[in-house]
Order: C-alpha cells, then structure tokens, then sequence
C-alpha cells in the first residue's frame, strides 16, 4: 500500500467557477484519488478555497459585504458545489485559517533567517480617490499589446500578455473608477528566488517524467530573458495575512499582507494540519504528509492544475519550501493542463462567460458533467466545450452505451427468468474472449489510470463498454431463449455480473451511476477485478438484483439550443 498525497490548484474565493476551472484541477485530481483509493492505497486529497488578494476584496465590495463574511459565505457555496460534483476532498480548507496564517508567518521568518527575504523601495500606483496604494490587478486600462479595454495591471485576459500598470493605456481604479492615479514610493518584502535558481533547475532537471506542458512552462520561466526573478511577497492590503517573521512583528511592514501567491500554496499543508484538527487528530497525523522527518519520505505527492499556476507551483512555492532549510515535503509530480474554451471562445469567471458549476448542476447531475469534461480533458493542448459535442457524448456513451447495457440486461432478465440471477447453461468460446478482452483492457485502463492520461483512460473504459454490448448483441439472448434457455441464461448470468464490473471500474469517472448500479444489483462488492473470470461469477446464481430507473436519459435538440442560447451571454 502506498501513501499518496494528492492537492488541487485551490480556487479563488472570488465567486462560483467555471467548468474550466473544475477540469483544469479538482476533477482530475479527484478521478485520481478516487482511484487510488479503489486499488487500496492510502490518500490524502486536500484543497481549499483561496480567500486572500485583490480578487476576494472586489468581490466582497461588489457584493456590499465585508470581506470575512463574504469569504466565509462563499467558502460554504464552494463546499455544497463540490459535493454536489462527489469531488472527495479529505478536507476542503481555507486559506485565511489560524493554521496558514501561523505556517505563512513560520516560512517568512525561516526565510529571512536563511537570507532569503529582501527589503525593496519600488514605485507602486496610489489612487488619491481611493486613498490606497492600488495592487496591479486594482488597476484596469487598455492592453497596449491586443487593445483590450478591461486589462488589469499584472496580465491581460485577452493575450494573456503580462503587464505592469503603467503599461495601461488610460487607466484607472478597479475600485472607484478613478483617473486620479499617482505612483509613489512604497516598501515591500521580496523573496530572492535568483539565489535558487540553480537549486531549481537541478531539481527539475531530475524529474523527467513530468508532461513536457509542466517542464516547459518551468524552464521558460527559469531561462527565458534574465531567467527566474524576484518576487514580491507583501502587498499594501488590509486582508490577508499580516506580515510577521514567525512571531515576532517586522519593522517597517506594519499594516502589509503576505502577497497571496506566498500564503496560497501553503494552504496545502495548512489544510492538512486543518483536517487534523476538523477529525480529533493529532499534530503528528498531519506532519507525517508533509515532514520527511516525521515520516514523510515514503509519501508520493502528487499536485493538479491549470498550465497558468505552473509558474507558482514548480519555482515560487518549491523556493519556499526550499529556503526554509526544514524538511518539508516537495511535490513528486505536477499534471498540468491546458485551457478548456467555450463554444467559440474563452471560460471567464471575471467576465462571467461559459456555464458555471452552480448552473451545470441544475441542468443535469453532476455524472454527466464529470464523463465529458474527463473525456475530454484539455491534456496535450486546448480543448472546447460546445453544446452539440456535450450533447453528442452523453447521448452516445452514457445512454447508448453504458445505460442501454445495464437495461437491456436487467429487463430480459426479469422479464424470462425474474429478478433473480439465473442459474443454467456453461460459458464457451465467446465468453472466453470476452474474458480474454476485458483483461487486457482492464489492465490497459489501469496504466492510463496510474499515469494520470485522463483521456486515455476515458477511452479505454468506454472501449470496455463496448466490449460487453458487442457480447450481448452476438450472444442474442433474446433470440436464443426461444431455442435454449439455459444458453441464454449463462449470457444473463455473465452480464449482470459484468454490470458489476462496469460499476467498479466506471466509479471514478460517474460515481453516482456507479453506486446505483451497485444498489440495483443489492451488493456492496467493490472488488477490483483483477482476475476477470472470477470477478464475473462474484454474484452468484439466485442472487437478487432489481431493474433500475433509467441510468442517463439522452440530451433532446431542443434542451441543447435552450441551453446554448441561454448561456450565450455573460452571467450577471
């Protein structure tokens, strides 16, 4: 049994997200673990809504709440979403904890003890309307690359060209509204990432199984230009973390916050250190995730994200955890992602474009949502959402394949033989193959599984689909019964017990169809079927099942131009 630590990028608490954001992190992390679990492994699976920054405050203010409410308020939606994607968080945390403030503050003062931090003089926006100094994404203007009016002083959406605000054409306060900008002089905390820098490259150099999206995305950032730069960790804000060098306060910082991307990553541990808390465990429970002192080192940590946190995830975050000089836990592997687009265009929660994971669900249950985004996971480059493939996979693969197998099964059966399985006839060179196929197919699932190829493994598994109506069809038991009943008993008998299979293996991928065909054939076996032909007689003859409601109904032409014009503008 190994022990597998698995986090996903944590979510902006800045309001509901997109099906992008879902697939770009959570929900291939969760397919993981989800597995990882069935083949008997020990998992931790943590994540966390992000709730410091520029993002969080907007929103509350746009929201007319103060910022601890409105994190507080949105942290409970985000859970009840979650849940209602059977996401299986260990522990869904939150970066404003007492646990991250302590562990950010732990990191800052073994930092500068190591002579990593650097006090820095810069010239920052001040908004005289406002009376603040403005953080980049504060600042809006037009992209002077792409022309795009609602660019943001760190990026544009658009281009996804990186900014500074002064490189804003007519900019002005994201807050107010204001033109009245001014720079003035401020000082700020910067971790010395350069002095890493070799440390880094050695380091990712040795992990040469990461995708080439993760490695690139790295090096670029390590080698392009003047290589990896320093960074800003402290920002002029009133929420966040207040900067402090363990415990003691830090002169000249009074009134700063730790710069969201420092304290953000370190939830992952701090939400470790939360789910002991939330579960009467000890400090040694969760530190044995995290400190290779403290056992540790025999953990696989395992990170998911959208290829725009790569930056952070492979050099910022690892900076931190290596400048400490303490023996925390670095990341084994990072699976990144590229972007899942929107029916012609860009997912955006700020412009509130696409489908959100609130709407999804009250469309359709979340299984739905799970089998197409997975199998169609934007892997080795951008992939994009449109009504017509939603409508086309589900019809296709979850009723006409998976769906249509579970009931014309359980219907013939109880229609010839009743609900129970039925006992007559022997297995014979069909059921041989069919055997034969399905465990070189399991076993093919299983590699795709373990090396995290999302879409590959979809393939495989509805390729397992197949195999079981290409059976049934050849074997015609509908036919056969006029002539030999028991022949067409030993077809039932297998497949009912292969709709048990199915419900195994398909558990990560639609885990709500998986547990109701379970409930439909009244046992709890979720053995793996590592030998196929014992694992097709694990329900034995006379065993009683029931017929189950529809498994997927399929996506009608209307619904789909309903839903495709409905969600053609902006969400408000």
């Amino acid at each position: 049994m190994a022990r597998i630590l698995i986090t996903s990028a944590i979510p902006y608490i800045n309001g509901i997200k997109h099906l992008g954001n879902l697939v770009g992190s959570q929900l291939p992390a969760d397919l993981y673990a989800r597995y990882m679990r069935q083949r008997g492994h020990e998992v931790m699976f943590i994540c966390a809504t992000d709730e410091h920054g520029t993002p969080a405050e907007l929103a509350a203010a746009k929201a007319g709440q103060p910022v601890e409410e409105f994190c507080t308020e949105m942290h409970a939606v985000q859970a009840g979403i979650a849940d209602g994607f059977r996401l299986s968080f260990d522990h869904f945390g939150r970066s404003s904890s007492e646990r991250n403030q302590k562990l950010t503050q732990h990191f800052a003062g073994k930092l500068a003890e190591n002579g990593l931090i650097e006090e820095v003089s810069e010239k920052q926006v001040y908004s005289n309307a406002d009376g603040r100094f403005l953080p980049d994404r504060y600042i809006e203007g037009t992209c002077p690359n792409c022309g795009y009016d609602k660019a943001r002083g760190d990026q544009c959406e658009n281009c996804t060209k990186q900014l500074d605000p002064t490189d804003l054409i007519e900019p002005h306060s994201a807050i107010s509204g204001s033109t009245d900008l001014e720079v003035r002089e401020t000082k700020h905390l910067y971790l010395r990432q350069s002095a890493l820098r070799d440390d880094l490259d050695a380091w990712i150099n040795s992990k040469s199984d990461w995708p080439i999206l993760t490695t690139s995305i790295a090096k670029k950032w390590l080698h392009d230009g003047d290589g990896l730069q320093d960074r800003g960790i402290t920002r002029d804000l009133k929420w966040g973390v207040p900067v402090k060098k363990g415990t003691e306060n830090w002169p000249g910082m009074e009134g700063k916050v730790f710069y969201v991307w420092f304290d953000a990553p370190i939830e992952y541990i701090a939400g470790t250190a939360e789910w002991a808390d939330a579960n009467g465990k000890t400090d040694a429970d969760w530190q044995r995730w995290w400190r290779t002192d403290l056992g540790a080192d025999d953990v696989t940590y395992v990170q998911f994200m959208g290829k725009d946190n790569v930056p952070f995830h492979t050099l910022s975050f690892p900076a931190t955890i290596k400048g400490s000089g303490e023996p925390w836990k670095l990341v084994d592997y990072i699976k990144s992602f590229n972007y899942l687009n929107y029916d012609g265009g860009q997912f955006s929660t700020s412009q509130g474009r696409g489908i959100f994971m609130d709407q999804a669900l009250e469309i359709l249950p979340s299984d739905y949502w799970r089998w197409w985004l997975l199998s169609h996971a934007p892997e080795n480059s951008d992939s994009e959402f449109t009504w017509q493939n939603f409508q086309s996979s589900v019809n296709k693969d979850l009723a006409d394949v998976l769906g249509n197998f579970v009931s014309r099964v359980t219907k013939f059966c109880r229609a010839k033989f009743g609900e129970t399985i039925p006992s007559g006839g022997e297995y014979g060179a069909a059921e041989a193959a069919l055997i034969d196929e399905l465990n070189r197919r399991t076993r093919a699932y299983e590699g795709h599984m373990e090396a995290m190829e999302v879409r590959k493994a979809a393939n495989e598994l509805r390729a397992i689909w197949v195999v079981g109506n290409e059976y049934l069809q050849a074997a015609a038991p509908w036919a056969t019964f006029k002539t030999d009943p028991d022949a067409a008993a030993a077809v039932i008998r297998l497949s009912l017990n292969l709709i048990r299979v199915y419900a195994v293996l398909s558990a990560p991928f639609v885990p709500d169809a998986a547990q109701n065909m379970l409930s439909a054939l009244q046992t709890d076996n979720q053995e793996w079927p590592d030998d196929m032909e014992a694992a097709l007689a694990a329900l034995p003859e006379g065993h009683a099942f029931q017929v189950p409601d529809v498994m997927f109904r399929k996506i009608t032409d209307a619904e789909r131009e309903d839903w495709q014009s409905r969600f053609a503008g902006q969400r408000s």
